[in-house]
């Protein structure tokens, strides 16, 4: 299970909500990339799209 670091302040936008780019929900939070999205759904991503040894 991924456990993403979202503790520094780059992880906070405060001009405003927007729309989550997994969930559509209204967010403050982003990604390293600037895409908001909560952290729950970019965990959630990555356990879904990460090829693992057992995978492969």
């Amino acid at each position: 299970m991924a456990l993403l670091d979202w503790r520094s302040a780059k992880h906070f936008d405060s001009s405003g909500d927007k729309p989550c780019v997994l969930c559509e929900k209204p967010t403050p939070l982003r990604s390293d990339r600037g895409k908001p999205v909560h952290k729950v759904c970019a965990e959630d991503w990555i356990d879904r799209n990460t090829v693992t040894e057992d995978d492969a």
